[in-house]
């Protein structure tokens, strides 16, 4: 999978691959810089590679050379991870880390985006979802045609912004990674914070009404509409979970905390 790459692009491995669910990577240098070899093993993941140039290394990882489902990234070499930062006592700060890089994501560019999926696209696993399953997923799917309807502030999303999706890069700041290369409103991409960095976390008491707070300051946003989406999001990763046949503990047990806190403020 990785030789014809390791070839064309000269790179010489620097550690062992990674297997993902949705990609297969191999820690390499180029002329002795770090760098990370990508291969897409899922269409969203090759569609992502747009978006990451798109960004040209602002707040995102420089993408080096990409061709067909091959990209090799900058890589990370920072020590620090918002998700050992949120397990430390850290939480808001690193809702806030998140916030910033979502905010120059979101950054208006000079140059036209890539062709992106609409929102409503993505969302259209929950329906059925809700009409099968029934509980909070109605609530769910109930919210998101609310905010799809009348979205605000449309932007190119990346989709899937969380803990494990923004590296620490050194003197470069946080940088993204592993966008999903979304149109939408941007509160979406907000949504996900609450689902991570992992279930204790994210379901700890009080955890989702605080950063609620923290991240609406932090992103400028509406409290109750950025509880809409985390709602909206938590559902349709739901969806997904059912869909593969797995139980979505984590992301129903989020959806009823925002359900629920929505309906007390």
């Amino acid at each position: 999978m990785f030789a014809e790459y390791l070839d064309r692009w000269d790179l010489v491995p620097d550690g062992e691959p990674i297997t993902s669910q949705s990609s297969r990577l191999l820690p390499v240098r180029r002329a002795g810089v770090p760098a990370m070899l990508k291969i897409a093993t899922e269409p969203e993941e090759r569609w992502g590679a747009g978006l990451m140039v798109w960004w040209g290394g602002e707040s995102a990882a420089r993408v080096l050379a990409h061709e067909g489902d091959a990209l090799l990234l900058e890589r990370a070499l920072g020590d620090a991870s918002l998700g050992e930062m949120a397990r430390d006592g850290r939480d808001d700060e690193a809702s806030r880390i998140i916030c910033t890089v979502a905010a120059r994501l979101h950054a208006p560019r000079d140059r036209q985006p890539p062709a992106l999926v609409p929102l409503p696209r993505w969302f259209e696993d929950l329906e059925p979802a809700a009409s099968r399953h029934g509980g909070v997923l109605r609530q769910a799917a109930a919210t998101a045609r609310e905010l799809l309807a009348e979205p605000r502030d449309v932007v190119a999303l990346h989709g899937d912004i969380h803990h494990g999706n923004i590296l620490d890069a050194g003197p470069r700041g946080w940088l993204a990674i592993d966008p999903k290369r979304l149109v939408g409103e941007r509160g979406f991409d907000f949504a996900n914070i609450f689902c991570n960095p992992d279930l204790k976390i994210a379901t700890a008491p009080g955890r989702l009404v605080r950063q609620a707070t923290v991240v609406a300051a932090a992103a400028g946003l509406e409290r109750a509409r950025l509880l809409k989406w985390v709602l909206a999001y938590a559902g349709l990763s739901a969806a997904w979970t059912l869909g593969d046949g797995e139980q979505p503990k984590l992301a129903l047990a989020v959806a009823e905390l925002a359900a629920s806190e929505l309906t007390t403020s």
